[in-house]
């Protein structure tokens, strides 16, 4: 159900991660988020930096803010993305150190950063079957709504992605671990939902990444199924949103140059969602054509125009012409314009990410005003209040 992109056209957002400020130093250390509302400095520094995520956005003119993954740990290469889903499972032990043989690992090993990255996952052992789950990600929700009158996005890591980063003690198969996954996640993003959020943000279903690896145990049309049980009935609430990349710790790619998303499209078009995102910046629009023809006109395409794995910011006349590119292929009014992926994992400081949204924007007015659309006030660009005198 279209909420927050409800007849509108060419709107603004980023994935989701955004870099911590530096004075950020609490961490809750698998502790539950409402315990760390309990506590003073934590509390103050979460929200401290919602509020700096919040005037961000709003100086860039972003239309749909994020909350930065705000309550994950300041982990190496964004490990508390999985981390922060792990440590709040039922049924899963406690972190060990081996080093789960996920797929897009085959070709790596001492000596490649995404072997360390992956190392410092700490994989945990499935002790017994799943149960109750304790994300409170409508506290995160909750926690940033009251700041701005625009759209927030939460977003959390898939079940799917879960069933990779773990060792299997005690489901017969991989494919059990997932849908019993997918079911409890399910009531974590119901209670967001229930909270009022507007659109909420699955993401990484295995789809597009296990095709690029032969021999998989699940195939792409039970991810497809697991997923919509993951996230059933949700469409009757809010929006639903699922994202998909090709890899951001630390801001690498987990599988070869250039990887299409051709093959994955006819799968992804079957998930229960409303909006699919997908990058388009670093691979330079190779699967625009693909992306209008494959995905069904009752879906939405959140496009990546800005790379999160440059540290360059993209100058918005780049971001221009990628848009029209895009505008060749998909309607106006499904295209939403994004980051390929999120800047807070050991990717970029404050300051790439903050210029990155700011050209993002102001790439989007070129386009809007070329369409005749009212172009978004973005508050970096007006001279009268620039920090840096106009030279005369």
């Amino acid at each position: 159900m279209f909420v927050a992109t409800k007849d509108k056209v060419l709107q603004t957002t980023t994935t989701g991660a955004l870099p911590r400020p530096t004075w950020y130093t609490e961490n809750l250390r698998g502790a539950p988020l409402s315990t760390g509302f309990a506590h003073r400095a934590y509390r103050e520094q979460h929200l401290d930096c919602l509020a700096c995520h919040t005037a961000a956005q709003n100086k860039a003119g972003i239309d749909i803010l994020v909350d930065g993954d705000t309550r994950l740990d300041d982990d190496v290469a964004g490990r508390s993305w999985v981390s922060y889903a792990y440590e709040r499972i039922e049924g899963f032990g406690p972190p060990g150190v081996a080093v789960q043989p996920y797929a897009a690992m085959a070709d790596k090993g001492p000596g490649d950063l995404i072997w360390e990255v992956i190392e410092t996952r700490l994989t945990p052992h499935v002790t017994g079957p799943v149960g109750k789950t304790d994300l409170q990600l409508d506290r995160a929700y909750k926690a940033m709504a009251g700041m701005t009158d625009k759209p927030v996005k939460i977003g959390s890591i898939s079940a799917q992605v879960i069933s990779h980063m773990c060792i299997n003690d005690h489901y017969a198969d991989t494919r059990d671990l997932l849908m019993a996954l997918s079911d409890a996640f399910n009531a974590e993003y119901h209670a967001l939902a229930d909270a009022g959020a507007p659109l909420l943000q699955v993401e990484e279903p295995s789809i597009h990444q296990s095709m690029q690896v032969p021999g998989q145990e699940v195939s792409a049309e039970q991810y497809v199924e697991a997923f919509n049980r993951e996230v059933a009935g949700l469409r009757d609430k809010t929006e639903v949103w699922c994202h998909t990349c090709w890899g951001s710790p630390a801001a690498q790619k987990m599988f070869a140059e250039h990887a299409s998303y051709e093959h994955a499209l006819p799968y992804l078009d079957q998930l229960d969602v409303d909006v699919i995102t997908v990058e388009g910046a670093t691979n330079n629009g190779m699967d625009l054509e693909h992306f209008g023809k494959l995905i069904s006109k009752d879906k939405k395409i959140a496009l990546g125009v800005i790379s999160h794995r440059t540290l360059q910011v993209e100058r918005p006349e780049d971001v221009a012409d990628l848009i029209r590119r895009a505008l060749k292929h998909i309607e106006p009014e499904r295209l939403i314009l994004s980051s390929d992926c999120g800047f807070g994992r050991g990717a970029a400081s404050r300051m790439h990410a903050f210029y990155k949204m700011v050209s993002l924007v102001r790439g989007a007015n070129m386009v809007r005003k070329e369409l005749g659309l009212d172009e978004v006030y973005v508050p970096a660009t007006d001279p009268q209040i620039s920090m840096v005198p106009m030279a005369e």
